[in-house]
């Protein structure tokens, strides 16, 4: 039986683009000091399209760690420091406003009452993650929140997960990881849960479907998979 759910933050219980295509542009042009050409080639070095307002398949930004991303920036911002890009865009990234993927209150509460433990793995970094969390109102219904900076290396590692599952004391086998990138799915498959795909990210059910048991369209149709499985 199902006893406990992993979910991934952006493009899992947010939307993706709807959160972070217009905040990465105000992030690229402030970074950037005004400038809309300097800001332009910083969304190139990270796979952001500055023209359409969107990340591009395969961008750092839908699955990299804020280090990966920073690193990606800094060849394009001299006089910069790794750290203190990090610390900028963490800054920033817990202001953003979030996007409900579906309204998230009453789908925790359904979970909840099913008995199932849940928790949050993401590879941003864990203070932004709690904030984004907090602001919507569904911190309390979380056992475990994980950033990559949380101690317990970034997905697709095994980590985050194994570290759910102690937290649990649940077994692998028990638990699902819900995610929308593949860096979500295989993090799951290599701790021994089962994974679940959401169609809310960027990635399109074909690159998915090969790691996942199920691809949903958004996280509100899991109330209706775990029934069937259980």
């Amino acid at each position: 039986m199902i006893g406990g759910i992993l979910f991934d933050k952006d493009g899992t219980l947010f939307d993706f683009h709807a959160t972070w295509a217009a905040w990465a542009r105000v992030f690229l042009r402030d970074i950037a000091a005004g400038d809309d050409c300097r800001a332009a080639g910083l969304a190139g070095r990270i796979g952001y399209d500055w023209q359409a307002g969107r990340f591009i398949p395969g961008s750092v930004v839908i699955a990299g760690t804020p280090e990966e991303i920073a690193t990606a920036l800094l060849p394009e911002l001299p006089g910069w420091h790794l750290p203190d890009l990090v610390a900028r865009m963490n800054a920033a990234a817990a202001q953003a406003p979030q996007v409900e993927a579906v309204p998230l209150v009453p789908l925790l509460a359904d979970l909840l009452a099913r008995g199932l433990r849940l928790g949050v793995a993401t590879n941003d970094a864990e203070a932004p993650a709690i904030a984004h969390l907090t602001a919507v109102g569904i911190r309390g219904a979380f056992d475990f929140v994980a950033g990559y900076d949380s101690g317990h290396g970034a997905k697709p590692g095994p980590g985050m997960p194994l570290a759910f599952a102690a937290r649990t004391g649940l077994a692998p086998d028990r638990l699902v990881m819900v995610g929308d990138s593949r860096h979500d799915l295989e993090a799951g498959r290599a701790a021994g849960l089962r994974s679940v795909a959401v169609l809310t990210g960027p990635a399109r059910a074909e690159e998915l479907e090969d790691l996942a048991e199920a691809v949903l369209p958004d996280i509100g149709h899991l109330p209706a998979w775990i029934r069937a499985e259980r």
